[in-house]
């Protein structure tokens, strides 16, 4: 789930499903109906007032929501533009609850699936495959699993999985280590922080962002080992970085995110996942990402950029001559940020970078 915390929380980052899909929630798939929703809060998607502008051109047909979590996204396409449905996808089945009771009122245009989007393209098919009660109903005359309207990524952290303190993914809860988006799944915070060689942490921590203080980190966790807990491994990094050192924030953030990108392969995923919904794409389709740290960020643009050049590799400013045929488009320069106005409402959404690019062949609408 990306929507946004009603408290301060720990840096925003990648909640990405690692490649393979195992268990079912529900059985295969089928249309959203039956559960209730009695513990958690409807939270608020980040940026989605852009989000349902960025697809209002895309034509009728089926939108692929990669990481559905609480459907916040998917009630406001669904809401908006009759012409669509909605295949949602999460790992996480206690999000998946939540989604779905939240979107009944959709009906048979509303479908989710307990998957990971790693091999998206084979959920899909499959999905299609299965018809009726599998694939959602929309407004589209005839369509294939090869042409769908739009893939949307909202790579953000669930907060509910940061605000359910037995999940084990926050510094701020004392709580056995997990940090996985699928408990199902064997690898847990547990088994990395205890087993993984610190020179091999020590990389994850300065891909995070730890830069000098990385190995230092490191050899402190290994030092301490058995660590069973957040707090304790919260204390361990915390007292590895000198006064001095400390960002704004606690000093474990930035470890903690480190540690749940590698137990969920999250990095893995994104590289899988974003191509894989690029390609399938119908003309005028939009492949649309929220991104929150600069890792994520730096490959969603590469992955676009290449898309929209077509993979070419002449020289900036000079003619291609190399042959690369593109498909796809920018629907917007770079990457757009969150309003001030909901920064102010939620403050998670202050790191938030949205990105779009659309494939060859639609109305053309820019700049929605």
């Amino acid at each position: 789930m990306r929507s946004p915390s009603t408290g301060t929380v720990e840096d925003s980052s990648s909640a990405l499903f690692p490649h393979g899909l195992q268990g079912k929630y529900p059985d295969s798939t089928s249309p959203v109906g039956g559960l209730r929703m009695d513990r958690d809060p409807v939270h608020e998607p980040v940026m989605a007032t852009e989000v349902v502008a960025l697809f209002a051109a895309v034509p009728a047909g089926v939108i692929l929501d990669a990481t559905v979590g609480a459907g916040g996204h998917a009630a406001a396409l669904l809401s908006a533009h009759p012409g669509l449905g909605v295949l949602g996808l999460d790992r996480d089945p206690q999000v998946l609850e939540i989604a779905t009771a939240r979107l009944v009122p959709f009906g048979s245009r509303a479908v989710l699936q307990h998957a990971r989007f790693a091999h998206l393209d084979n959920v899909v098919g499959e999905a299609w495959a299965a018809g009726r009660g599998h694939w959602p109903s929309s407004g589209e005359a005839s369509g294939a699993p090869e042409a769908i309207s739009g893939a949307l990524f909202d790579l953000g952290v669930s907060s509910l999985q940061l605000d359910r303190a037995e999940r084990g993914f926050s510094y701020r809860h004392d709580a056995p280590l997990d940090m996985r988006m699928d408990q199902g799944e064997a690898s847990s915070a547990l088994v990395v922080v205890n087993d993984t060689d610190p020179e091999e942490l020590a990389q994850w921590f300065r891909a995070s962002g730890e830069g000098r203080l990385a190995r230092r980190i490191a050899g402190a966790i290994a030092a301490a080992r058995p660590i069973a807990t957040t707090a304790e491994l919260a204390r361990v990094v915390e007292s590895a970085v000198p006064a001095a050192a400390r960002r704004r924030g606690h000093p474990a953030g930035r470890v903690f995110q480190a540690i749940r990108i590698a137990v969920n392969e999250e990095s893995d995923e994104l590289a899988q996942g974003l191509p894989g919904a690029l390609g399938l794409l119908a003309a005028g389709g939009r492949c649309v990402v929220i991104a929150y740290h600069s890792g994520e960020s730096r490959f969603v643009k590469q992955v676009f950029a290449d898309a929209v050049s077509g993979g070419c590799v002449c020289p900036p400013g000079l003619p291609c001559v190399c042959g690369a045929a593109s498909e796809f488009r920018w629907v917007f320069r770079g990457s757009r940020g969150a309003t001030a106005a909901e920064v102010s409402v939620n403050p998670r959404a202050s790191s938030a970078r949205l990105w779009a690019v659309e494939r060859l062949g639609g109305r053309g609408e820019v700049d929605p």
